[in-house]
C-alpha cells in the first residue's frame, strides 16, 4: 500500500465505523450466551442452587451490558472502551476457572445415585464458549487500540487534534 492509499484509508475511518471491534464483540456477547444457556439449563438436582451461581447470573448480567456498551463505543473509535473489552476478555477466560472447572470435578446424588454434575461433553463446550468469547473480545480490544491509534495520529497531522 502506498502513502496515498494510506492516507485514504485513514481519512475513510473519519466517516465509517469500526465495525470490526464491534462485530467482534457482538459476537464474544454470542458465545456468552451460548455458556449461559448451557449452564443455566443444567438440572442436576441442587448442585446449582448456590450463592456463586446468583453471583455468576448477576456477573452476566453486567458483562453483557457492559460489552454491549463497549461494542458502542468501540465502533465509534472510543480508545478507552479499549480496556474495557480487553477486561471483559480477560474475564471470560478467568470464569473457566470458577463453575466449570468445579462442577467438573463435583458429584452429586441423583435420585439416590452418584452422578458427575458436568459431564466432559458439556465441559469441554462450555470451556470452548468461554475460550471463544474471550478471544473475540481481546481481538476486539487489539483492533481497537490499533485504529483508534491510527486515527489519533491522522487526526492530529491534519492538526483536527480531537475532532
Amino acid at each position: 500500500m502506498n502513502g496515498d492509499d494510506r492516507e485514504i484509508r485513514l481519512d475513510r475511518m473519519r466517516y465509517i465505523k469500526n465495525t470490526s471491534s464491534a462485530n467482534l464483540t457482538y459476537l464474544g456477547i454470542l458465545f456468552d450466551v451460548f455458556f449461559f444457556v448451557n449452564i443455566y439449563r443444567s438440572d442436576v438436582d441442587t448442585y446449582y442452587y448456590n450463592i456463586l451461581i446468583g453471583i455468576s447470573i448477576v456477573y452476566n448480567l453486567v458483562f453483557l451490558l457492559a460489552a454491549f456498551l463497549a461494542s458502542e463505543g468501540a465502533k465509534n473509535y472510543k480508545s478507552g472502551y479499549t480496556w474495557l473489552l480487553g477486561g471483559l476478555g480477560i474475564g471470560q477466560i478467568i470464569r473457566i476457572f470458577i463453575i466449570p472447572m468445579r462442577a467438573h470435578s463435583a458429584m452429586t446424588l441423583v435420585n439416590g445415585v452418584e452422578t458427575l454434575v458436568m459431564q466432559n461433553g458439556q465441559f469441554f463446550r462450555v470451556i470452548a464458549y468461554l475460550v471463544i468469547s474471550g478471544a473475540c473480545l481481546l481481538v476486539a480490544a487489539a483492533i481497537n487500540y490499533r485504529k483508534c491509534h491510527e486515527l489519533s495520529g491522522h487526526l492530529k497531522s491534519l492538526g483536527l487534534q480531537g475532532a
